[in-house]
């Protein structure tokens, strides 16, 4: 058994270190367990497919989902994918703006977003996604044109951030049989 000090709240405090087979002879002896510590209270987030039943469930058309830049400045037609940004750049042109600030009453009721293609799964309400970035990825990712080539191997890829992460590894991990085939997992 080890002894040492410890300075907790400028209190010293003896603690006893014990050794890995003295540890080993303390559990199988019927000691009272200390309870475990009470469960922090932390919001739980719900799964992927599996939203909040109150949510509200939000339908969008393919070409909404597909659309990059859905406010349009009405001057040098500039498109932006944010109400707020457009306002934002309407100041440029010296019109009118208003950004909406949402005051401490209002109560935000969160949204579920359902796929526009009737056989996905994820076009029931019981297995929407949880936010607009999610909804669109995984149309672009399911039922989009997979416009980006990996140049090494030819994966093809409907959502650039996914062609940029596979290109960053690909061809970097080789595992190589006995027989001499090369395998990249």
């Amino acid at each position: 058994m080890i002894k040492g000090l410890m300075m907790v709240d400028d209190n010293i405090s003896n603690l006893t270190f014990a050794s890995s087979s003295e540890i080993v002879s303390a559990s199988s002896s019927k000691l009272p367990l200390s309870p475990p510590p009470p469960p922090l209270n932390k919001k739980k987030r719900n799964h992927p497919g599996n939203p909040d039943p109150e949510a509200e469930v939000v339908a969008l058309s393919p070409k909404t989902l597909l659309a990059t830049n859905r406010f349009v400045c009405e001057i040098c037609k500039k498109g932006f994918q944010r109400d707020q940004n457009l306002q934002l750049h309407r100041r440029g042109h010296n019109l009118p703006w208003k950004l909406k600030q949402r005051s401490n009453k209002d109560v935000i009721k969160k949204k579920v977003y359902v796929c526009p293609e009737i056989s996905c799964v994820h076009h029931d309400p019981s297995r929407a996604l949880g936010d607009l970035t999610g909804i669109k990825k995984h149309f672009f990712r399911k039922h989009g044109e997979k416009k980006w080539k990996c140049e090494k191997c030819s994966k093809r890829y409907a959502v650039q951030s996914d062609w940029k992460a596979h290109s960053k590894i690909c061809g970097t991990k080789e595992y190589r049989c006995d027989c001499g085939t090369l395998f990249s997992r």
